[in-house]
C-alpha cells in the first residue's frame, strides 16, 4: 500500500468518531502528564514541613523531574521509531503515573527524588508521541485545532493539581494528592484497545492487516476512496550539519531564541513550583495559596486560545514581546500587598503571559526558521529552555532559604520576562535572503 495513498486518505478524511476518540485520549494523556508535572508545587508546602526540607532542597527535587524529561525526550523518542508511537505512549503513561503514585509512599527525599526523575522520563516521551500520532491521523483541515486542544491538557493538569490539593491536603495530607495519579494506570487496558498505531510505522513493519483494520475504523469504504498512486521518486537531498543554525545570518537569531526560551521556562516552572509556597509565606492560608495556582493555570488555558486569535491579527513578534513585558509587570506587582481580587487577576494574567505565550512562541519560531533548519532550531531552543526550567525551581529555593522578602522573590521571577522581551526586540525581520535559500535548496537535517 503506497505511503502517499494512505497519507492522502488520512489528510482528506472527515473528522469523525475515530478522530474524536484519538483526540480525547491525547488530551487525557497530556492532562495527566501536566498534573504529575506540576503536582509537586501543590504538595511542597506540607512536604517541606514533614521532612524538614530547606527551600534549596525542595527546589532541587523539583528539578529532578525536568532533568528526567531531557532523558525521556531523547531516549523514548528514539525508541518510538523502532517500537511504535502507541507502545511508547503507553510506556510513558506507566512511567509517569506509576512513579508519581510510588512517590506518595516515599519516606525520604532520596526516594522521592528518584521517583520524580523516573516520572520525568515519562513526561519527556508522552507529549512528542501524542503529537506525532495526532499529526498523522487527524485530517488536514482540523490538524492545527486538534493539536492546540491536546496541548491545552498541560493547563488542564495544572488546574487539576491544585483542585485535588484543596480537597485532600488539609484533611488527608500530601500523599493522596500523588496517589490520584493512579487513574491513568487503571485505564491502560482501554487505551491499548482504542488507541491506533502510527500508520507509517505499520507500513514500515509490514503490518498491513492491522493498518487495514485501522483505516476501516475511519471509513468502512476507505478502499474506494484510496488514491492508488506510485510514489514519486525521492529527491536526492543534501544533509546540513547543526552549524546550519548559525549560518545565513541566523546565528544571532538562534542565540536570542535560546535566551527567550530559557527565560520563559524559568518563569513557568519557577511559578508552578513555588507560587503556593510563596503565597503561604506571604500570609495567605494554604487553600487560598492553592487557589492562586488554580488561577495561574486557568488563565493560561483561556489565554492560549485568546492570544492565538490575536496573533493572526496583530503579528506574533509584537504580541509575544508585549506579553512578556506584561508578565514581568504582573509578577512585580505581586510584590505589593493588595486585596485578594486584584491578586487573583494579576496571577491569571501572569498565567496568560507565561504559559500561554509559550505556545505562541513555538509557532513564531517554527515560522521564522527556513524549513531546512526548522526542527533543529526549535529543538535547540526547547533544550536550552529546559535548563531554564531547572533553574527556576532552584532559584526560588535559594531565595526562600535566604529568607528574602516575598516581594524580592516575585521581582526576581519578573526580571526574566523583561529580558525575554528585550531579546525579542533584537530579532530581525525575516529577510528575503533566507526565503530564497530555502526555495532554491532541498535540504534535510541530520
Amino acid at each position: 500500500m503506497p505511503n502517499h495513498s494512505v497519507k492522502n486518505f488520512l489528510d482528506t478524511s472527515k473528522f469523525n468518531r475515530f478522530h474524536t476518540v484519538l483526540l480525547l485520549w491525547g488530551l487525557f494523556t497530556i492532562s495527566f502528564e501536566g498534573y504529575d508535572l506540576v503536582v509537586y508545587g501543590s504538595v511542597v508546602p506540607i512536604l517541606s514541613k514533614d521532612w524538614g526540607l530547606s527551600p534549596i532542597q525542595a527546589g532541587i527535587i523539583s528539578s529532578y523531574g525536568l532533568f528526567g524529561m531531557m532523558f525521556g525526550s531523547i531516549i523514548l523518542s528514539f525508541l518510538a521509531d523502532k517500537f511504535g508511537r502507541k507502545l511508547l505512549i503507553i510506556i510513558s503513561i506507566i512511567f509517569f503515573s506509576l512513579a508519581t503514585v510510588i512517590s506518595g509512599f516515599a519516606n525520604n527525599e532520596t526516594m522521592f527524588s528518584w521517583c520524580r526523575f523516573l516520572a520525568g522520563i515519562g513526561f519527556g516521551g508522552a507529549l512528542p508521541s501524542v503529537i506525532s500520532l495526532l499529526t498523522e491521523y487527524i485530517p488536514k483541515s482540523s490538524k492545527n485545532k486538534a493539536i492546540t486542544l491536546a496541548l491545552c491538557g498541560n493547563q488542564v493538569g495544572g488546574i487539576l493539581a491544585p483542585l485535588v490539593g484543596m480537597i485532600f491536603l488539609t484533611s488527608s495530607g500530601w500523599r493522596p494528592v500523588l496517589w490520584f495519579s493512579i487513574i491513568p494506570l487503571l485505564l491502560i487496558p482501554f487505551i491499548i484497545k482504542s488507541l491506533p498505531e502510527s500508520p507509517q510505522f505499520l507500513i514500515r513493519k509490514g503490518k498491513i492487516d492491522e493498518l487495514h483494520r485501522t483505516l476501516k475504523r475511519i471509513d468502512p469504504n476507505y478502499k474506494n476512496r484510496m488514491i492508488e498512486s506510485i510514489q514519486e521518486p525521492e529527491t536526492k537531498t543534501e544533509k546540513i550539519p547543526f552549524i546550519g543554525l548559525f549560518q545565513n545570518k541566523l546565528a544571532l537569531t538562534t542565540i536570542i531564541f535560546c535566551i527567550v526560551y530559557f527565560m520563559g521556562l524559568l518563569m513557568i516552572y519557577g511559578l508552578n513550583t513555588w507560587l503556593p509556597k510563596l503565597m503561604e509565606t506571604a500570609g495567605y492560608p494554604l487553600i487560598s495559596s492553592l487557589g492562586f495556582a488554580l488561577f495561574l493555570n486557568g488563565g493560561a488555558l483561556l489565554g492560549t486560545i485568546v492570544i492565538g486569535v490575536l496573533a493572526d491579527r496583530k503579528g506574533s513578534k509584537v504580541l509575544i514581546t508585549c506579553l512578556y513585558v506584561l508578565s514581568a509587570i504582573c509578577l512585580a506587582l505581586l510584590s505589593i500587598k493588595s486585596n485578594v481580587f486584584f491578586l487573583y487577576l494579576l496571577i491569571a494574567l501572569a498565567g496568560v503571559c507565561t504559559m500561554g505565550t509559550q505556545s505562541l512562541l513555538n509557532a513564531f519560531v517554527s515560522q521564522y526558521y527556513p524549513e531546512n533548519v526548522r526542527s533543529t532550531g526549535i529543538g535547540l531552543a526547547n533544550g536550552v529552555g529546559r535548563l531554564g526550567g531547572m533553574v527556576g525551581p532552584t532559584l526560588g529555593g535559594i531565595l526562600l532559604s535566604m529568607k528574602a522578602p516575598i516581594g524580592m522573590c516575585f521581582i526576581a521571577f519578573s526580571i526574566p520576562g523583561f529580558i525575554a522581551a528585550l531579546a525579542l526586540l533584537l530579532i530581525r525581520r525575516k529577510n528575503s535572503e533566507t526565503s530564497t535559500i530555502q526555495s532554491k535548496t532541498n535540504l534535510t537535517l541530520e
